[in-house]
C-alpha cells in the first residue's frame, strides 16, 4: 500500500470511508445563546451558517479516482469542518454522518 493512500486517515472508529467519503462526529450548536458584541440576542433562524452544519473529522478515504488516478482528499483526521448533509451511520450507540467530500463547505481554523 502507497505511503499516501494510508495517511488516510482515521481516528479510532469502526468505520472507514471509501473513495471521496468523511467521516464526520457532528458537533451539537443547538441550544447555544448567540450574542453580538451590544448585547443583542441572535436567534439560530438568523445566523449565517443557516443550514449548514459543524463537525470534527474522524476519518477519511483515499480519495476519489480519476482517470486511475487517485485525487487526494482536502480534509484531514481532526480538522473542524462545515459542511451541508450526510447520511446518518450509527454504530453501536454512537451516531456519525458520512459526506462525501464535495459537501464540506469549509475547514474551520
Amino acid at each position: 500500500m502507497k505511503k499516501e493512500a494510508k495517511a488516510n486517515t482515521r481516528a479510532k472508529v469502526p468505520v472507514l470511508p471509501l473513495a471521496d467519503r468523511v467521516l464526520i462526529k457532528e458537533v451539537e450548536t443547538e441550544g447555544k445563546e448567540e450574542r453580538t458584541s451590544g448585547g443583542i440576542f441572535i436567534p439560530e433562524t438568523a445566523k449565517a451558517d443557516h443550514g449548514s452544519k459543524r463537525g470534527t473529522v474522524l476519518a477519511v478515504g483515499p480519495g476519489r479516482m480519476d482517470d486511475g488516478v487517485t485525487i487526494p482528499m482536502s480534509v484531514k483526521v481532526g480538522d473542524t469542518v462545515l459542511y451541508q448533509w450526510g447520511d446518518t451511520v450509527k454504530v453501536g450507540s454512537e451516531e456519525y454522518v458520512m459526506v462525501s467530500e464535495s459537501n464540506i463547505l469549509a475547514v474551520i481554523k
